[in-house]
Order: C-alpha cells, then structure tokens, then sequence
C-alpha cells in the first residue's frame, strides 16, 4: 500500500451503510426524466451506477479527459457498451475545468471516484461548486475516506478481499477471488440505490461509498443463512440495445444543456 499498490488483506473491513452527509438545500423530487447526472467516473461501479439512473430516464453525461479517457474504452467493447450506452459523452480538459465546472453547477447529480482531493485540487470539488438544490454527489471509493484508508487503492478483486467476500477452492488449498471484480457492481448497485432514495428526501447530500464495504455486508449473507451455496452456473450475456457514444462525441449537445439550464437558474 506503501507503493500505491491495490492490495486487500482477508476480512479487514467490516460492513458499514453508505456515509451521508447533508450538503446543500433540499428539492423536492419529481422525476427522473428532468434529471442531469454528471458521471465523472470509471471502469465500473459508477458508470454501473450511471448506467441505472439512465435507464430510470435521467439524462447521463459522461466525462472523459481526452489524455485519459476511460480505460475500458481500450478493453471489451461491449463491456464498455453496457456501461455507458445511453449517455452522452463530453470530453473536456480536467486541467482547464472552466467548462466542467459550469456543467457540475447544473448538475442535480454527480458520481465520481477520483483519489482523496484529486477533483478539490482543481477546484472541482463539492464545497466548491456551487450547486443546484437538491444536488446529490456520489463518491465511490475502495476503502472509504476517513484516515489511512482514504488513500488506499482499491479496485473490485481486493476490495471483495478486504471484506472477506472471496470463493473457496474445493481442494481446500485456500480462498480465491469470487466471480469477476465482484466488489464492483454490487457497489454499482447499491450505490444507484443510495442516490434514488436521496432523490427521494430532497437530495442536498454527498453520499461516500466504500467497494470494502460493500462487499463485506455480502460476505456475511451466506453463514447468516445457513446455506453456503454451491457451483455457479455461467451467466448470462447482458443484451446490448445500442452503442456507447465516442469521446467528445456529445460535446455540443452538453454545451446547449449547460446554456439552457444556466439560463433557467437565472
């Protein structure tokens, strides 16, 4: 961890509830249809994340850096299909954030897991963008943001470690990793789930969710039931209806959404 690596130590985190914290004035919900979520993240549980809230109605934007861009582009294309068919995609220079900035102002939702200070350090922040009432920013870490743990790498395989949510081998030659990066889209799952029921009280939150700890409340379910399962069958493949935009493809359709909602809040 010393080296910035992704590292996972078996049962180290305990189950813990999303952290929500008030930020902002609440509005009242009124649906999905009208909503801006702003989609700053990657890889998987908050484009998974987005991915839902789009598929509620919400109009999705996701933003990429044209020097790096999400990194599942370069990977299965229909991975990255399923995550982000649907959204619009903006690409915009993070070191030149006037642009991001004016759209996280309009925004009723932001999803994000940069580092600890990544998007502060550009002024990119919660505290530092004003916001509209009833704005919800989601921030999905490996380890949570308290202490040590803050800077902690984390993606989906040692996260699910960290909980203690792993597979056994049957020749009993010790614990392996459980499905594919599973800490990833239960996460991206419950934290669609935090964010509608914010939604629903009003919103004006910042909501922090741990991979970790998600995963340790999943390990508990099979020694809370008395049943620890059996083989797993193979899934099935996720049907794909279209595909996602190219980066920067959007850009002039955000630019109008961003002038129309400025414009609107005026």
């Amino acid at each position: 961890r010393l080296l910035g690596l992704p590292v996972g130590v078996l049962g180290e985190t305990a189950a813990a509830a999303p952290v929500v914290r008030r930020h902002g004035n609440r509005n009242p919900f009124r649906d999905y249809a009208r909503l801006l979520v702003v989609d700053l993240s990657s890889m998987w549980a908050g484009p998974l994340c987005g991915q839902l809230l789009a598929r509620a109605g919400a109009t999705v934007v996701k933003v990429e850096s044209p020097s790096r861009p999400d990194g599942t582009r370069q990977g299965e294309r229909r991975f990255f299909d399923w995550m982000n068919a649907g959204k619009l995609c903006y690409a915009v220079d993070f070191d030149q954030p006037d642009d991001l900035r004016q759209l996280l102002a309009v925004a009723d939702v932001v999803i994000e897991s940069s580092r600890p200070n990544a998007l502060a350090h550009r002024g990119l922040g919660p505290t530092d963008v004003p916001g509209r009432d009833g704005r919800v920013w989601l921030r999905v870490t490996g380890h949570g943001t308290d202490g040590g743990r803050a800077h902690w790498v984390g993606f989906g395989d040692d996260a699910a470690v960290s909980g203690g949510l792993v597979g056994h081998d049957p020749a009993g030659t010790g614990p392996v990793f459980c499905g594919d990066a599973i800490a990833d889209p239960l996460t991206g799952m419950h934290a669609a789930l935090a964010v509608a029921e914010s939604l629903q009280c009003g919103g004006g939150e910042i909501i922090e969710i741990a991979l970790a700890s998600v995963a340790a409340e999943y390990a508990a379910l099979p020694f809370a039931s008395g049943d620890n399962g059996g083989p797993a069958g193979q899934p099935a493949a996720p049907v794909l209806s279209s595909r996602a935009a190219e980066l920067g493809a959007d850009n002039m359709q955000v630019q109008a959404i961003i002038r129309e909602r400025t414009t609107a809040q005026c």
